[in-house]
């Protein structure tokens, strides 16, 4: 191999180094999304002392209807507690968590109604969590029952603002 071929294959490999260098440094300078927490669903995550609240929402009709809470209450601690919620217009529900266990807000035994959910669907609302003496306010969203997943969970004597259709209906012409 004479000098020139040995020059080019040396500018050859240093390009092809740049290249791969430029290429796989992404990671270096970006942050990674995976080091990101966030809430993976409908409803909001929130911690407050011994409790874990996860997947937090309202399902309601409108701002001045009921509104049901749905999610998991999670008691990492050795002794029973209560999460008091408090929204709009004073209304309040409580929810017992036993400890060391789950409570999920989605079973109708343990349903937890808020007399007013505090704003339309869409919208988010702000709700007081508390337990024993530890307390904040957060902002949960409220859904209603357009996807098909809340419809059973809205508050009794409630109805959707817009069901969603899951069959079509045939139209008949005036000529037959």
């Amino acid at each position: 191999m004479n000098p020139v071929q040995r020059g080019k294959l040396a500018i050859a490999a240093a390009a092809i180094g740049v290249g791969l260098l430029s290429v796989t440094g992404c990671g270096f300078v970006n942050a990674q999304q995976t080091s990101h927490t966030y809430a993976a669903s409908d409803g909001i995550n929130e911690d407050l002392g011994p409790l874990k609240l996860r997947n937090v929402m309202i399902v309601s009709t409108g701002t001045d209807k009921p509104g049901r809470v749905l999610g998991a209450v999670f008691n990492d601690s050795s002794s029973d507690a209560t999460l008091t919620i408090s929204g709009a217009n004073g209304s309040q529900t409580q929810v017992p968590v036993k400890a060391k266990s789950e409570t999920y807000l989605t079973d109708a035994a343990d349903a937890a109604v808020l007399s007013t959910s505090g704003a339309n669907p869409g919208a988010m609302t702000s709700v007081t969590i508390r337990t024993g003496s530890e307390s904040r306010s957060v902002k949960v969203p409220v859904a209603d029952g357009t996807l098909p997943e809340y419809v059973k969970y809205l508050p009794a004597g409630a109805t959707p603002s817009s069901t969603p259709s899951t069959s079509a209906t045939p139209s008949h012409s005036a000529g037959h």
